[in-house]
């Protein structure tokens, strides 16, 4: 007799500001009602979840299922990179929520939402590398890595606030960050500029409701690279005011392109964010992993995959 897939939860109790913790007893009733045969653990500290979620994937689980933001969710798929027998899944639960909107869920499930979830509808989906490690919305170098370093006590650290501060962090940077020359290497062909903005990414949606990279699907074996050069404050407003619409890309002062590897260079080393999580480097070496990791979707919600015909 087949024995029941088994089901491990890692709730990471600090995010949303403490909202993942209530997810927990929520999570154990739906594991009733749906008979699956479930258990949930939580994190203590950052990189537990990678630590947990290789252990449980030696141990013959086959869903591992994240909840809280964009950065647990990296911990996690980043151990399960190209294990082709495991599917993960995010119960969003985090501040931004960016992530989960690949996925075709919105940032709080409704009761409809857990149908659709434990109907296991599964998609592979693609990933990026940056010097080795991974990011599966998008990553940042210039005005939002710049924000993501202000939403830090110190590299490491938890994060601060919650929206209301992203917006004020926004607005900061806006008027005081100053751009640094970058060159880029692009399908062999090399370029430098002072940037202001550069995100490279899977997904559309950063900082919450900006839609940098609008055109990005999250299985097409290709990065979406949107790149702003510098400009001056008035124009950075103006810029930003389209960025939520995703109408920026039409601009003058931005390159928006499409390609599976990219090298970027700086003379020293800058802030990046991977999925809103805090690095440093001077180079970076950029590729796609086309179908990195097996994840549950929902077919019928605005996700941002490109189905079978």
């Amino acid at each position: 007799m087949n024995q029941p897939d088994k089901w491990i939860f890692i709730v990471n109790p600090v995010a949303g500001n403490g909202f993942a913790a209530t997810m927990e007893n929520i999570i154990r009733q739906k594991a009733v009602h749906y008979n699956i045969n479930a258990e949930i653990v939580l994190t203590q500290k950052r990189g537990d979840a990678t630590f947990l979620a290789e252990k449980y994937a030696v141990s013959g689980y086959k869903y591992i299922i994240g909840v809280g933001g964009d950065g647990t969710f990296n911990e996690i798929a980043s151990s399960l990179i190209a294990r082709k027998d495991i599917v993960t899944g995010l119960i969003p639960a985090g501040t931004g929520n960016d992530f989960i909107q690949i996925l075709g869920f919105p940032d709080r499930l409704a009761e409809s939402d857990w149908d659709t979830f434990f109907n296991r509808n599964t998609i592979a989906m693609d990933a990026g590398n940056c010097n080795g490690m991974f990011f599966f919305n998008g990553m940042g170098l210039g005005f939002d890595a710049a924000v993501a370093a202000e939403n830090y006590t110190a590299p490491g650290d938890v994060k601060k606030g919650g929206k209301n501060k992203y917006i004020w962090q926004i607005l900061k940077t806006i008027l005081l960050y100053s751009e640094k020359r970058m060159k880029t290497v692009n399908k062999g062909k090399a370029d430098e500029t002072e940037c202001f903005m550069n995100t490279v990414s899977i997904g559309r949606r950063f900082a919450g409701g900006f839609f940098i990279t609008p055109d990005a699907i999250a299985n097409d074996s290709l990065l979406d690279v949107c790149m702003v050069r510098k400009i001056s404050v008035p124009r950075r407003l103006f810029v930003l005011t389209m960025v939520p619409k995703g109408t920026h890309i039409r601009d003058k002062n931005v390159s928006y392109y499409q390609t599976d590897r990219l090298t970027l260079e700086f003379s020293e080393k800058v802030p990046f964010h991977l999925d809103g999580e805090l690095h440093f480097s001077e180079r970076f070496d950029i590729k796609i992993m086309p179908a990195a990791i097996n994840i549950i979707y929902n077919p019928s919600g605005k996700h941002f995959f490109r189905l079978p015909s």
